[in-house]
């Protein structure tokens, strides 16, 4: 609340609904904490007209597949889709917009041209070097100058924001219903025994830094202490199989492919396993999924990324292995599943470092940087005079290349 009453808050996700990712479960679970405290919340997202949305969520219209940070990101562009950024904003007279990745190309950065008044954008990349960031830049230079706060969804992000935009943010993390993942009970499909543990892994299946594959190449010293053992891929794509087969030929049935899960069943499934493996090799800014197996009870061991190395406080909250090192995944998962005492220990530890990523707690921390964005600014936002000449400014480019 500010002064009493509560905000309008206009959310902007640059990628698609049709095929959700991280950013877009934490736009759909920030808005949700933030309209249970009682403020007013519309999210501006590509989808397609006939795909199913919230019904605080506006559709953007359909979007386009790019390459982007190592994944295929759905995101839409152009002057149609500014018209639809204008007539968004007009409508929405908000307190505070609320831009995620407003350097992406896509609806943040219309966004961003386009308005004027309380901006707050969050960053949620982790990237050493970036080739899109460095082409984003002139476009978007003077731009930022616009935006009121900044937030990194974790260090990782926040040294890529000023290592390659300038300025610096305040770290929020993402969040998670602790709650719900604490709660949700197992599920007899899933769960295993001390001679035949069971491992899970959630991702796409068809994005390398997932790392799928270091995971199976480390399957084969699993199978050679526990023969029992299982390993759970949860996630979509169509490599999976052919990849298990290929690495263990034989032994491939030891991988069970679950496909996509519900959100339900993704918390029965963590909840269920010995151990959940997070064999990411790059491009990861924090590890939402991590935290919410912690949420679960469930022991995480994970490649030493810096972000999962920082969610799992260096190995006290989870187990790291060597990132990419097959070797060390295989006689880590050994070893930790050998050890009751050692899961029971990092659990417990975790268990108690999960609360600071509670939506309650995250939410606190976003509304406090909405009141001073208010405070600082004029509100509700409106339409930034200067934005056509950027619209011009995109066309130009885009006649150009």
């Amino acid at each position: 609340m500010t002064g009493g009453r509560p905000l309008r808050v206009g959310i902007v996700c640059p990628y698609s609904f049709d095929v959700p990712g991280g950013v877009q479960f934490h736009v759909r679970d920030l808005a949700e904490s933030l309209i249970e405290r009682g403020h007013e919340v519309s999210v501006l997202a590509p989808a397609a007209d006939d795909t199913p949305v919230p019904p605080y969520l506006v559709a953007a219209g359909r979007a386009v597949p790019v390459h982007y940070n190592g994944s295929v990101a759905r995101m839409t562009f152009g002057p149609v889709t500014a018209g639809r950024v204008r007539r968004w904003l007009a409508a929405g007279q908000f307190d505070v917009l609320h831009l995620h990745e407003p350097v992406t190309p896509s609806l943040g950065m219309l966004a961003l041209w386009i308005a004027d008044g309380p901006v707050v954008a969050t960053f949620h990349t982790s990237l050493v070097r970036s080739r899109p960031l460095q082409m984003a830049y002139p476009l978007v230079r003077q731009s930022l100058e616009k935006i009121s706060l900044r937030i990194a969804v974790s260090e990782d992000a926040r040294r890529t924001l000023v290592e390659h935009l300038g300025g610096d943010a305040v770290v929020i993390p993402n969040g998670v219903w602790v709650d719900t993942f604490a709660g949700a009970g197992t599920d007899s499909r899933w769960t295993g025994t001390p001679q035949a543990p069971t491992i899970a892994f959630l991702g796409r299946l068809d994005e390398p830094r997932k790392g799928l594959a270091v995971l199976l190449r480390a399957v084969g010293t699993v199978l050679e202490a526990y023969p029992g053992a299982r390993v759970l891929v949860a996630g979509s794509g169509e490599t999976g199989q052919e990849q298990a087969r290929d690495v263990l030929g034989p032994r491939a049935g030891a991988v069970e492919f679950l496909g996509g899960v519900s959100e339900e069943d993704k918390a029965r499934l963590l909840a269920s396993v010995d151990v959940y493996c997070a064999p990411q090799t790059g491009g990861e800014s924090f590890g939402i999924v991590l935290v919410e197996a912690m949420s679960a009870g469930t022991t995480v061991v994970a490649s030493d990324l810096g972000a999962f190395s920082r969610v799992l406080e260096h190995g006290e909250a989870g187990v790291l292995f060597r990132n990419g090192d097959a070797a060390d995944l295989g006689a880590t998962l050994v070893r930790v599943l050998g050890d009751p005492q050692l899961r029971a220990r990092v659990s417990a530890h975790a268990s108690r470092v999960v609360r600071r990523y509670d939506w309650s707690a995250v939410t606190d921390q976003v509304l406090a940087v909405y009141e001073m964005a208010v405070a600082g600014g004029d509100a509700p936002v409106g339409e930034d005079p200067s934005s056509l000449r950027g619209a011009r400014l995109i066309e130009l480019r885009r006649g150009r290349a």
